[in-house]
């Protein structure tokens, strides 16, 4: 099968971002994020852009929708796909390997699903599609879709949930992928108790460099308490903390146990696109090694 994108998947804090460079940095590649939150400048920390992980000795791997918005500014999984394929596209015009790496269960599924927005059609197979989702999950979707949902949507209605996601969708109908995207995906699976521990030492790593600062930069720049609880995990308890409702400790715990229950919803998130149709090939861990191994037999290099 001829593949044209490889994407490296898994949940947050699992060693994503370091094995792509690596794989990037063995087979000529460009990384393309698909993080939801690291598009916003100056918002480094606590999103883990981790940019040091895109050095592989002494060279830098180039990545893409990174630092590319205010957080003043709203970003739409709709800019999301147009910047992903003007990415890909330059990627592949100078022969080099498209990557697409990260953890946001829905940017993911939109590329590889190829979605292409309809007319609105409250009674198609988008609209069955939607009606076999959890709430929750129709929330996120409508919230990224750049909808302003004071006053206008009822937020424990399904139905009235749905028709607003539809409606988004709709007014995105001028734009169509302008390339068939056929991905080979490669699943980073570590145990969970692994990833509880990575996340509780990355958290107590950042707070003791610089993330309280950075939240309180974002403030004095202009970016309000409302809005960085709408960025959520670290700024929304970075601001509950730094507005006075939660001491240290309690932002400490209650942000560590948001975080875990983030990085079960997106193993959910892959599960549910396996069931899908969509093959991921599970390594355990960030093994550089059996990456290396997956791509060199499926992309002949």
């Amino acid at each position: 099968m001829d593949y044209n994108l490889l994407t490296i998947l898994g949940p947050t804090a699992a060693g994503k971002t370091r094995l792509s460079a690596q794989i990037a940095n063995r087979f000529n590649g460009e990384i393309l994020s698909a993080d939801s939150r690291q598009v916003y400048i100056g918002m480094d920390i606590g999103t883990g852009k981790d940019i040091i992980d895109y050095s592989v000795g002494d060279f830098k791997i180039p990545y893409h929708l990174i630092d590319i918005i205010s957080p003043k500014d709203e970003f739409s999984m709709f800019q999301f796909r147009k910047m992903f394929y003007e990415s890909f596209l330059d990627i592949k015009g100078r022969n080099k390997l498209p990557i697409l790496a990260g953890g946001t269960g829905l940017f993911i599924h939109s590329i590889l699903k190829n979605y292409s927005m309809q007319e609105v059609n409250f009674s198609g197979e988008r609209f069955e599609e939607l009606s076999q989702m959890e709430l929750n999950d129709l929330i996120d979707i409508l919230k990224s879709q750049n909808v302003s949902l004071h006053n206008t949507t009822d937020l424990t209605d399904k139905k009235r949930i749905i028709k607003a996601i539809l409606i988004a969708e709709s007014n995105d109908n001028e734009f169509k992928s302008p390339v068939n995207i056929n991905s080979f995906v490669i699943g980073v699976r570590v145990e969970r108790s692994k990833i509880k521990e990575n996340i509780k030492a990355r958290l107590k790593e950042r707070l003791e460099n610089g993330m309280i600062d950075e939240a309180k930069k974002l403030i004095a720049d202009g970016i309000t308490y409302k809005k960085l609880h709408f960025f959520g995990l670290e700024y929304k308890y970075l601001a509950l903390y730094l507005s006075g409702e939660l001491n240290y400790n309690d932002m400490q715990q209650k942000l560590y146990s948001a975080i875990c229950e983030f990085a079960k919803k997106q193993m959910t998130w892959f599960r549910k696109m396996e069931k899908e149709g969509i093959i991921i090939h599970w390594i355990e861990g960030a093994d550089f090694n059996e990456a290396e191994k997956l791509v060199k037999e499926n992309f002949g290099l």
